[in-house]
């Protein structure tokens, strides 16, 4: 089992010494959160609330997920970086290409690529990308970063993007793998048909157990060699006990948080005590696995 360490929405100031905190006590990696603005006005809801509520959001700081990951690399020498997850449509896929190769160029391959689509139609207002087939476009995109990070020319010709061949340099000198956030059936099926692992954000553990049992279903169609990660965050992943039961059902990857993010002011959490969660689970789980 690896180990994903979870924070998001805190102050700004804190990340650096808490990648380096979970290094330290043996995280393989830091899932980065992604979110480009907030809308004053919204009739749209948030599907990891109880209630659907997206207030607690406004004025909560988040730094760009590629200029996050850079620095947090700059500052680890081992730790891997993951956003959860990209809003990958409602960027140039290229543009996003060539953020991808150049941070796993960087970091020496320690950066994934966690991708989804964004429930709000206000993020696709605001980046001037149409929210009908959006699914369409996320497969698209998916495809043009894979092949322009593979380092080699590359050309591709569907319906939302068109370009003749080109090559990205420096390219990462391993695969980047991408991983395809989303807990519906069409989220699922990306995952096993495009994707190099599947993440999961939390929830009833029966629907983790129904969608474990769709993925390993959908898995036997999958065409690359790359060995597909699949990232939960479950309840089960505090114990050592309970990451064997993980184990036993095939996830590679547990993401742990130690405070409940979706509630509104700010994060009052003195840095001093997120370290000791941190070394406290390295000492009473990590090390015990």
């Amino acid at each position: 089992m690896r180990f994903t360490y979870a924070e998001a929405m805190t102050d700004p100031a804190h990340y650096i010494p808490l990648a380096q905190a979970a290094e330290a006590a043996g995280f393989h990696s830091m899932s980065i959160a992604d979110s480009i603005a907030y809308p004053a006005e919204s009739d749209s809801t948030y599907p990891y609330t109880p209630d659907g509520s997206r207030e607690f959001l406004d004025g909560k700081p988040f730094i760009e997920a590629f200029v996050l990951s850079a620095a947090l690399a700059a500052a680890t020498t081992r730790l891997r970086f993951t956003p959860f997850v990209i809003k990958l449509p409602i960027r140039p896929p290229v543009l996003v290409a060539k953020q991808t190769a150049s941070l796993a160029y960087l970091s020496g391959n320690r950066f994934g690529l966690g991708v989804g689509i964004s429930p709000w139609p206000e993020d696709f207002e605001i980046m001037g990308v149409p929210f009908a087939k959006r699914g369409k476009r996320m497969d698209e995109c998916i495809e043009v970063v894979r092949g322009l990070c593979s380092g080699e020319y590359f050309e591709y010709h569907g319906e939302f993007y068109d370009f003749p061949k080109i090559k990205i340099t420096p390219a990462p000198t391993q695969p980047v793998p991408i991983l395809i956030g989303g807990h519906s059936e069409a989220a699922l099926r990306r995952a096993a048909r495009l994707g190099d692992g599947w993440m999961h954000a939390g929830g009833d553990p029966a629907d983790l157990d129904r969608m474990l049992t769709r993925l390993t279903e959908l898995l036997p169609e999958r065409e690359s060699n790359i060995p597909f990660e699949i990232h939960v965050a479950s309840l089960d992943g505090y114990t050592p006990d309970g990451i064997k039961r993980l184990e036993d059902k095939g996830v590679t990857d547990v993401i742990v948080g130690f405070r409940y993010p979706y509630v509104a002011g700010e994060d009052t959490e003195p840095l001093a005590k997120k370290i000791a969660h941190l070394e406290r689970y390295g000492n009473s789980v990590i090390a015990k696995c």
